[in-house]
């Protein structure tokens, strides 16, 4: 199939003018004439043309007033005008009145006035593709605009605190309380905690649950980078302002305006950098590297650190106003061994995921090696607990994760129940399992005896509420306490 010819109209009361232009045109276009303004908007009125060539010396008027008449009209024709001289017969100040697109000044050679009448038939052709792109925006933009408050409601129910995984009675709950309790106020938070305790996910919730959850969430390691990259990255920069900035950038400030930002790791930033994001934090505006412009920001600033500000304070490593400018509200997160309550569900729920990245089934864990997963310390907290339980799940020879499959590690460094004073604790191996004789299954049955105990008393031999935190059913829960031949402690 062969695009059509551009069809185009020339205007001039002379035949014989008339005739030599169609006759130089017709080659590439398809050329309607008209010998008077009549027969030309009659012409206009009935063929689909792309560019108008009029004569300034018509006999009805002028062309440059005809010219004007058509633009009202038919507003996206290429208008151009044959003259003697533009600069000389008044037509420059016409331009932009009638929207000339060229002057073809006679006399006009051949290969000039194809050029043109080529490059005018382009410009239409251009025009009306921008023109469809524009009305194809227009019709899709609704679409796009409800995909991105699909894709804002997603992520809120993602980041509501009830789907933060824990059990029931985990020291995660009251984190989370506080959480719900600060969130609608626009006040900074600094959220503490080890390596992977999950301050991310808690500033993520933060900022999804309170009024700025339509703007952006930004996030930044502030201990990945130097600072003088960390200042362009947060503040922006101008194009030229040092080697390699071929373009202006915006900062991490300016694209979260009206939403959150998170800066990770704040403990780790020099002394130096901290004036720096004072002043940002004090008066509200940012000066991207080597600009003198100063941009007004709204943003909520959510800091985390694995370090102990407060102590870096008083030592002088860390500046009081930052620190307290940052610590409008402080939140701490409990590593992973002040919950092992909540080992289970988690290691359920980071086993889910993985069988689905890795596309590889498994049937879930077995409770031995459970047990070991909430004995041992885990200092490396989610994070770590994530990493075994990839291995394990790769290096599986079948659908279901044993003891035989979890690090040794996981045996030295499981930490023994502290026992009373004066007691051999090496001597029990309830309290010492990993101490316990026998292989490998008699010490798992000693941890578990152990870690089922302790649920039971620590919930008053609430045998549901016992069940529950360790991950089982009750007819589980009672399975083993036939097994251990457990039973609640009564006076003598």
């Amino acid at each position: 199939m062969t695009n059509a010819r551009p069809s185009i109209l020339v205007v001039d009361g002379e035949a014989l003018s008339l005739d030599t232009l169609r006759s130089i045109l017709a080659d590439e276009f398809d050329v309607h004439i008209a010998p008077s303004v009549t027969e030309a908007e009659r012409c206009l009125e009935r063929d689909c043309l792309q560019a108008v060539i009029a004569d300034q010396r018509l006999p009805e008027m002028r062309g440059m007033d005809f010219l004007a008449r058509v633009r009202e009209r038919w507003p996206n024709l290429v208008r151009l005008i044959l003259c003697d001289h533009p600069a000389g017969s008044g037509l420059i100040d016409g331009v932009t009145r009638v929207g000339i697109y060229q002057f073809i000044t006679k006399p006009w050679h051949p290969d000039q006035l194809l050029l043109t009448v080529r490059n005018a038939c382009r410009l239409h052709r251009l025009q009306r593709e921008n023109d469809l792109l524009a009305l194809e925006m227009r019709v899709t933009a609704p679409t796009l605009e409800q995909r991105m408050d699909r894709q804002r409601a997603q992520l809120k129910r993602n980041f509501r605190l009830d789907s933060i995984t824990r059990s029931p009675d985990s020291p995660l709950n009251r984190v989370c309380e506080q959480v719900a309790q600060v969130a609608p106020y626009d006040v900074p938070v600094l959220l503490t905690g080890e390596s992977g305790t999950g301050k991310e996910l808690f500033a993520r919730a933060l900022h999804y649950n309170s009024p700025r959850a339509d703007r952006p969430f930004v996030a930044e390691n502030c201990a990945a980078l130097a600072d003088d990259i960390l200042e362009s990255e947060l503040f922006g920069h101008e194009k030229g302002a040092f080697t390699g900035a071929v373009n202006a950038r915006i900062g991490l400030f300016e694209q979260a305006d009206g939403g959150t930002i998170f800066l990770d790791e704040i403990g780790e930033v020099s002394p130096a950098f901290q004036v720096k994001l004072l002043r940002v934090l004090q008066e509200g505006e940012v000066r991207p590297v080597g600009s003198n412009r100063r941009r007004r920001v709204d943003v909520r600033v959510v800091a985390a650190t694995n370090r102990d500000l407060a102590r870096e304070r008083r030592a002088g490593r860390f500046r009081e106003d930052l620190y307290y400018r940052l610590a409008g509200l402080c939140l701490h997160l409990p590593p992973l061994r002040d919950r092992r309550v909540d080992i289970p569900l988690i290691a359920r729920s980071l086993l889910e995921e993985l069988t689905r990245t890795l596309g590889k089934a498994c049937r879930g864990i077995t409770d031995d090696a459970m047990v070991c997963l909430q004995t041992y310390d885990w200092p490396g907290n989610v994070r770590e607990l994530r990493n075994e339980i990839q291995r394990m799940l790769i290096m599986a020879p079948g659908d279901l994760l044993g003891c035989e499959l979890l690090d040794p590690r996981l045996w030295r460094g499981a930490a023994p129940v502290e026992a009373d004073a004066g007691s051999d604790q090496r001597s029990d191996p309830v309290a010492d399992p990993v101490a316990a004789p026998g292989g490998l299954k008699e010490q798992v049955e000693a941890l578990e005896e152990r870690l089922v105990r302790e649920a039971l008393d620590r919930h008053g031999w609430n045998k549901s509420q016992a069940a529950e935190s360790l991950g089982l059913s009750r007819v589980g829960l009672r399975n083993k306490l036939e097994r251990y031949g457990l039973a609640p402690k009564t006076d003598a």
